[in-house]
């Protein structure tokens, strides 16, 4: 069974604002850039198979849990040399003593923070060899700011949190490839939040950095987690995938590419 669905299944008015919104980035002589990145992998899986599927062309980014990845996650990616690999912390375990959860919370003890950091980027790129892009995505998104020093010190180029909840320090060389749109709906049966409201939040982060302060080279990111997706969210990637391939004035980036852009 495949999640791809039919193209031609719609066109509705909000697909047409986006398509809008890239005009208008073309216009101004710039292109769009998207990217694409998946939590939680950690084994090859009939449910990471048919997100390969998906993802197509499109250079996804993989957020592999360092501490808990097996054999046949390499093997599941032998095919796709495009998919990257990113940093999931390192066994996804929280160690928030309150509060929302977190594997790096402020408090935590700086040295332990340092080896699960260390650990986590020496195993990816032992499993992974160059596949591995030096990006950490903690798990639940969270990344106390007390630690940002610690990750030049493991070998870690960039930090990908939820925009607008990162981590901040004026004095870090550490590049931000933040996600902007998740497509689950983690507070109400972890479905998809549903094409409006994932077109509306794109089409406004996209509008946001078209014409506010944003840094030239930042990308939009659309945020999955292949362990829930469901029928409804493979059916808006793929169209949004057709979307950006059709139109000059966006592109997906590889993660990779997202290191230098800044």
């Amino acid at each position: 069974m495949s999640y791809l669905p039919r193209l031609d299944a719609a066109t509705t008015p909000h697909w047409t604002d986006l398509t809008d919104e890239f005009d208008r980035w073309q216009a101004a002589g710039r292109v769009a850039g998207l990217w694409w990145r998946d939590d939680d992998a950690i084994a090859g899986t009939r449910e990471l198979d048919l997100l390969l599927e998906l993802a197509g062309h499109v250079p996804l980014a993989l957020a592999i849990i360092p501490g808990l990845a097996e054999p046949s996650l390499r093997a599941a990616l032998e095919k796709k040399p495009d998919v990257a690999v990113l940093q999931h912390g390192w066994r996804h375990d929280n160690h928030a003593f309150a509060g929302k959860k977190s594997e790096f919370p402020a408090g935590r003890n700086p040295s332990k923070v340092s080896a699960d950091l260390a650990a986590g980027a020496a195993r990816l790129r032992a499993l992974f060899g160059s596949r591995f892009v030096p990006i950490l995505a903690p798990p639940w998104n969270r990344f106390a700011a007390q630690f940002l020093p610690l990750l030049p010190l493991a070998g870690i180029a960039g930090l990908s949190v939820m925009a607008g909840g990162a981590p901040a320090a004026a004095e870090s060389r550490t590049v931000r490839a933040d996600a902007h749109v998740d497509l689950v709906a983690w507070r109400t049966g972890r479905g998809f939040i549903g094409a409006e409201i994932a077109l509306g939040l794109l089409i406004g982060h996209l509008r946001a950095h078209r014409l506010g302060p944003a840094p030239p080279g930042t990308a939009i990111g659309i945020l999955t987690h292949h362990l829930v997706m469901d029928r409804d969210t493979a059916a808006f990637l793929y169209q949004l995938r057709a979307a950006v391939d059709a139109h000059p004035g966006a592109r997906w980036l590889p993660a990779r590419e997202l290191l230098s852009r800044q």
